[in-house]
């Protein structure tokens, strides 16, 4: 009986130890993904995701930062190499990657949706067959105004002095900028359109017509 209630024991201990594993992997996106690392062969590293206990995810070496393992130990597998076009050293990709990071849980970027959406209704609203020039070249300029970088978004106030941290921070806020251009400028354009057919075909001129 007491072998029985060790060897229990045993098991319930190794499986608590064994759920509390939880290595990280940091991608070079910014993001990361935490479980356990079960492979680091064949150009891939693989992890049980720890949201999905039988779910396996897969990383390419060059999508990877690098990995923390429980036991603190970190693997880097990011190396600067101009032929790749990895130009920044390590400690500036890792700037870069908190900039990446503050700016997808920050940057909200509601005034490319809102300016957008009302361009796509204000063309749509024309009835134009060209009517989507209007917001999905208001989306294609989003990218070039500059971006505000505010504090409040800042995880550490001292990152803003790297350059790398900003660039990493502008390359996310700007194409955060562009997604949310491309669905305020759908919706609206969608808004616009139904507005011109449900009311206003009448009550405007006429539009150009197509005949096929």
């Amino acid at each position: 009986m007491l072998k029985k209630l060790t060897f229990i024991l045993f098991l319930v201990t190794s499986f608590t130890i064994h759920a509390q594993v939880k290595d990280t992997i940091v991608l070079m996106n910014g993001n990361y993904a935490t479980g356990k690392v079960i492979d680091t062969l064949i150009g891939a590293v693989t992890i049980i995701d720890s949201t999905a206990k039988t779910k396996k995810l897969h990383y390419e070496y060059d999508e990877i930062y690098c990995v923390k393992f429980n036991d603190g130990y970190k693997k880097y597998y990011y190396r600067q190499d101009s032929l790749i076009n990895n130009w920044f050293t390590r400690d500036e990709m890792q700037y870069y990657i908190y900039g990446e990071r503050d700016a997808r849980k920050g940057f909200k970027a509601r005034g490319a949706l809102i300016g957008a959406g009302v361009a796509g209704l204000l063309a749509g609203a024309t009835g134009s067959f060209f009517a989507p020039v209007l917001p999905y070249g208001y989306m294609a300029l989003t990218g070039l105004p500059k971006v505000r970088i505010r504090h409040k978004t800042i995880s550490n106030p001292n990152y803003i002095d790297y350059d790398a941290y900003i660039l990493g921070y502008e390359r996310v806020s700007r194409s955060r900028r562009r997604i949310q251009a491309l669905i305020g400028g759908t919706i609206g354009l969608a808004a616009g359109y139904g507005l011109y057919f449900g009311l206003l075909k009448d009550k405007l001129p006429a539009t150009i017509t197509l005949r096929f």
